[in-house]
């Protein structure tokens, strides 16, 4: 993971007035669609009375917790009424030292934890999962009705293929991810400011020009990450007949890097002196290791603060979120690599030509008004102190739209007739959803059957989509055991096989 960088709920009956029936019917028909688990059979459910205290919460001692009150926020509520948001992800939990926090959001406050003792309480009204780590198998089985589940997920969609179908996604209810449809976008995670823009190019156009001369090709290549769902490497090897291109990583290696920088080799940092090295060259190849809408990381923007040109593919509404028009190569605008290659060479032998795809280190010539508008509205930072990072943005998010959940629910519950519940909330395949990987070139059929993306990647997109729905049947059925998922899923194999 890169940083920018109670009360048990079990089945009671209750004698109600019809129309507080028909009001929790209502509220079993929102907890239905949002995650498909009946309330019918488990009697008229009640999550709503005022939290009261109880002796399990000794065990995780939330009475105790130390609060940090934040400027704008009027919740008075002592620790043991609030509810509370449990972070699936354990090693990831936002906060440190310690399991349990109170945090003090922009309008509501909630207790927070990674205690895994608390799934089941009815004060645990939301549960957030890291995507990277959600797995189906490992999944909190039963669902509880009354419990919404966030997706926080930053990270390339080669590491969670079930996240990008629309049965994986939608078990979700709010997202937070690199999409901008996304409930809480994350969009520009790895551009951490304007300024990182602006600044000047670390070489000069003069001096990447003399090492030219010395030798140096004209375009760099540095992955270590090889067979990747992308299949990057295939393009670049294809590329490469056409132009020079200096590749240090272990992916096509053809050249060493020197000795004293070879532990930065991987290139995920900024190490000044590794920095100033790859500055020297005048293109950057930038391929992402998974192709989705919106996904950018630092092989963007890292050669664009340096001051070289990035040679790019990777999201496909990429020019969205540009500088300007003329400041990166995109390398599906081009054919063929053979074409993408005489447009880099006429460029290396213009250079009033290359310097205009630098032009965006003058602020007057940034003229991507919607870029300039993210930037400046977000309201996480990255290295920001001013901001909240992303993870405790989000989880406040996640605590704010979940007081309102409860506050809507409780004003329907006083007066039905003149408060709504309030409507389902449910992610759905513009919060994620990446399309299944495809050859970096040439087409499938020209891919022998063995080649190992070829058995990888597309295999793997597939058997995703499997897991997901195994896993939504278990929910469906209320099943409480995670192991049973082979079982939901060779049935659906059983019924697809049947064409059914």
């Amino acid at each position: 993971m890169r940083l920018p960088r109670q009360h048990f709920w079990g089945s009671r009956e209750l004698a109600v007035p019809t129309k507080i029936l028909r009001s929790t019917m209502m509220l079993c028909f929102w907890l239905v669609v949002v995650t498909p688990v009946s309330c019918w059979g488990r009697g008229a459910v009640d999550t709503l009375d005022v939290f009261q205290p109880q002796s399990a919460l000794t065990d995780v001692e939330f009475g105790t917790v130390s609060t940090y009150r934040g400027p704008g926020n009027n919740d008075h509520r002592p620790n043991k009424e609030l509810p509370i948001l449990l972070w699936w992800s354990s090693n990831l939990f936002p906060h440190f030292p310690g399991d349990t926090e109170r945090v003090d959001c922009a309008r509501f406050s909630c207790l927070v934890t990674r205690n895994r003792k608390v799934q089941l309480y009815r004060r645990t009204l939301s549960i957030i999962f890291y995507g990277t780590d959600f797995r189906a198998y490992e999944a909190p089985l039963p669902r509880m009705p009354h419990q919404t589940w966030a997706l926080f997920h930053e990270e390339s969609p080669m590491n969670n293929y079930l996240l990008s179908h629309s049965v994986g996604i939608r078990l979700f209810n709010y997202t937070a991810t690199f999409r901008r449809e996304s409930d809480y976008p994350l969009t520009l995670q790895w551009l951490p400011s304007l300024d990182y823009l602006l600044t000047p190019s670390a070489v000069s156009l003069q001096e990447k020009n003399r090492w030219r001369h010395a030798g140096l090709a004209p375009v760099l290549y540095m992955q270590s990450h090889c067979d990747v769902p992308s299949d990057r490497d295939r393009y670049v090897q294809e590329l490469m007949k056409y132009i020079e291109i200096d590749s240090y990583g272990k992916c096509l290696n053809n050249r060493h890097l020197p000795e004293d920088l070879e532990d930065t080799s991987t290139a995920t940092g900024e190490d000044g002196r590794f920095m100033s090295f790859v500055s020297r060259y005048k293109f950057h190849l930038a391929l992402e290791n998974g192709l989705c809408p919106d996904y950018m990381t630092e092989k963007l923007w890292r050669p664009m603060h340096q001051g070289c040109v990035p040679i790019y593919r990777g999201s496909a509404s990429v020019a969205d979120w540009l500088p300007n028009n003329h400041s990166a190569i995109l390398i599906d605008n081009f054919p063929s690599p053979r074409d993408m290659a005489e447009h880099i060479k006429a460029l290396d032998q213009d250079d009033t030509e290359y310097l205009r795809y630098l032009e965006y280190k003058s602020p007057a010539k940034i003229t991507n008004l919607h870029l300039l508008n993210v930037l400046e509205t977000r309201e996480w930072g990255v290295n920001d102190m001013s901001k909240p990072n992303y993870l405790n943005g989000y989880e406040c998010f996640v605590c704010d739209r979940e007081n309102e959940r409860l506050a809507a629910v409780k004003a329907h519950k006083k007066n039905p007739e003149k408060n709504m519940l309030p409507q389902p909330k449910m992610a759905d395949s513009s919060h994620m959803g990446c399309p299944l990987p495809s050859p970096g070139y040439g087409s499938v059929e020209s891919i022998d059957a063995n080649d190992s993306w070829h058995l990888m990647w597309p295999q793997d997109y597939w058997q995703s989509l499997d897991q997901a729905g195994g896993l939504e049947s278990l929910i469906r059925h209320n099943v409480s055991d995670p192991s049973l998922l082979w079982q939901h899923m060779q049935n659906i194999a059983v019924r697809r096989a049947r064409g059914q």
